[in-house]
């Protein structure tokens, strides 16, 4: 047991403390000792050094969304579904080329539909290849023209990956200005609003699409309607 305690004690306080009370050569002979007589020390002591990993994440994605939350829920670059005072928000990190997008995104408009309370802040994060970036900028652009929401479901609702000649083929159909999205993709405030996507991803531990923030909870992957609900339920109180 005091050997078990002193391996701990080397994990949990640094060196220089318990040298203070032993010699390095003496520190090494008795941890080495106690990991030969009980080799699962080795995987109780990086169990701990894991969640203390996770607990400094945690720790750190809390500060971001909180220091971020303006950004997040009140970009005027962002594009958003819903009344500007919906008591709760859904922020969507999302690619067009990816199906489980595709699978959140008809569960959102299903939410939508029997809850007129929510407004949806649209982050477009175009990871997934050339294509994606197309459609992304094609996305932003047709807010020039106000068709962003209708646009957006034809893309997720759209059969297929998503490259420039069927995004401007969607597009035509939706009824955009073909010769002016492709001119409006070229604006700062598209480059703006996805190098903003990518900081924030980034900076709250999304490593992947879709993923949500709704209040305080950070939810990376395809959630259900039912699971939307509730989270939305859990923001609003």
């Amino acid at each position: 047991m005091k050997r078990l305690s002193l391996v701990f004690l080397m994990v949990l306080m640094p060196f220089a403390s318990v040298a203070q009370a032993l010699d390095e050569e003496e520190v090494k002979r008795l941890a080495l000792e106690a990991i030969l007589e009980n080799p699962d020390i080795i995987m109780e002591a990086v169990a701990i050094i894991r969640e203390r990993e996770a607990a400094a994440e945690a720790e750190s994605r809390d500060l971001v969304l909180s220091q971020q939350r303006e950004l997040l829920e009140q970009d005027p670059n962002a594009p958003t579904i819903g009344s500007a005072d919906s008591s709760a928000v859904i922020v969507e990190f999302f690619d067009y080329n990816c199906p489980y997008c595709q699978r959140a995104a008809a569960d959102v408009k299903a939410l939508m539909a029997t809850d007129s309370d929510i407004r949806v802040v649209y982050r477009e994060w175009p990871i997934l290849g050339d294509g994606s970036v197309f459609a992304a900028r094609a996305a932003l652009a047709s807010q020039k023209q106000g068709q962003y929401e209708a646009f957006h479901f034809a893309l997720m609702e759209a059969k297929g990956r998503k490259t420039e000649a069927s995004v401007l083929r969607i597009a035509k159909d939706v009824g955009l200005d073909l010769d002016k999205l492709t001119e409006d993709m070229k604006a700062p405030e598209v480059d703006a609003h996805i190098e903003t996507t990518m900081e924030l991803a980034q900076a709250l531990g999304f490593n992947g699409t879709p993923a949500f923030v709704i209040g305080d909870a950070l939810v990376p992957g395809a959630v259900s309607v039912d699971q939307l609900k509730e989270l939305v339920a859990e923001a609003r109180e």
